[in-house]
């Protein structure tokens, strides 16, 4: 990926002031011949294009910003659109929002409509399709354009942006060493497919918490859910998969779900197998969303803090946009906290601790 190009670096790059640079691009016959085929050629050269919506990044700013995410049913997703609109509102700046359906052409076509609305910036968190294809075609084409972006939640490393997002394999090591603490000792982990990065990394986080604790990864015990979307099929072949491993596996005393719809999943198979949830078996999810709460038992779960990675999302795009300079792209991290409620048997107590 070429780097992106400000006035100011071009000015650098060539040893001209970034006046100069500035008229040269729109052909001012006040610089010379040379210099202005210099800058043209160059600006060219790494896509850069003072259109008149990069140009009103510095002028006439729309006060608009651009939210891409892969679904919007989601109560995570629901609470971080509530933080960037409390902070963005109170910056008076309009929230546009765009849903992908886990679609990388959508996300894309998403984008592209924004940005010919003249959007200011971009918040995202990207679809599935997106992370398993490693196609970012359209990112880096709006980069291209000055439009800065921030991505949370799902990010990748091959764009170099603001990002937010949480220690996913601290996270994951925190809710199983929980399960072990309270005495479990054959867990089941409900997992993605390893292209989902917080999936993978929540993943090592339950590696980390076994080997801790001199208990053997057995990859009988983990089940890798690989679908792009949460249909009602997806669902009954997740649970039916669960069912498998409890048919191999009956003494399974613990479960963790890298996400609320595995963990809400995996009571309701508990349930229908004749399990007491906690006294049998205890499960951790992840979210803290509506369907933790009303689970019955109540889920205790991993919270992501959606609302706080929303409002610094929309702090850090705003406070790019109204820089006069460029600055360093920085990653904050969000501490997650342990919810705990009924679906773990907080009275048990691991022997081998005491």
């Amino acid at each position: 990926m070429k780097p992106k190009m400000t006035l100011k670096k071009i000015a650098t790059e060539l040893g001209l002031s970034i006046s100069t640079v500035s008229k040269a691009l729109k052909d001012d016959k006040d610089i010379s011949k040379e210099n202005r085929e210099k800058v043209q050629a160059f600006a060219k050269f790494y896509n850069y294009r003072p259109n008149s919506v990069a140009l009103s990044l510095k002028q006439k700013k729309t006060k608009t910003i651009g939210v891409i995410i892969p679904e919007i049913v989601h109560h995570f997703f629901a609470k971080v659109i509530s933080g960037i609109e409390e902070v963005a509102n109170s910056k008076e700046y309009n929230v546009i929002i765009g849903v992908s359906n886990e679609s990388l052409a959508k996300e894309a076509i998403n984008m592209e409509m924004l940005i010919d609305g003249s959007i200011d910036g971009f918040i995202v968190s990207l679809s599935k399709e997106t992370l398993l294809k490693e196609d970012y075609h359209h990112l880096e084409e709006t980069q291209n354009r000055n439009i800065p972006i921030v991505m949370f939640d799902r990010v990748v490393d091959d764009i170099d942006c603001d990002k937010i997002i949480i220690d996913d394999r601290e996270a994951g090591r925190m809710a199983v060493q929980k399960l072990i603490d309270i005495g479990c000792k054959k867990i089941l982990l409900l997992t993605t497919m390893d292209y989902l990065h917080i999936g993978r990394m929540r993943t090592e986080g339950y590696r980390d918490a076994l080997m801790c604790n001199g208990i053997a990864y057995d990859e009988e015990l983990v089940v890798k859910i690989g679908e792009l979307g949460d249909s009602d099929e997806e669902q009954r072949n997740l649970e039916h998969r669960i069912n498998l491993v409890f048919e191999k596996h009956p003494d399974i005393d613990g479960i963790f779900g890298v996400n609320e719809i595995y963990a809400v999943t995996a009571l309701n198979a508990a349930r229908l197998r004749g399990l007491k949830v906690p006294e049998e078996l205890s499960v951790i999810g992840f979210s803290d969303g509506i369907l933790s709460k009303y689970a019955r038992p109540h889920l205790t779960t991993v919270s992501q803090h959606g609302k706080i990675i929303g409002k610094l999302a929309a702090k850090t795009l705003i406070e790019r946009l109204e820089r006069d300079e460029d600055t360093p792209f920085i990653t904050q991290l969000v501490k997650t906290e342990l919810i705990i409620r009924d679906s773990t048997n907080n009275s048990k107590i691991n022997l081998s601790k005491v």
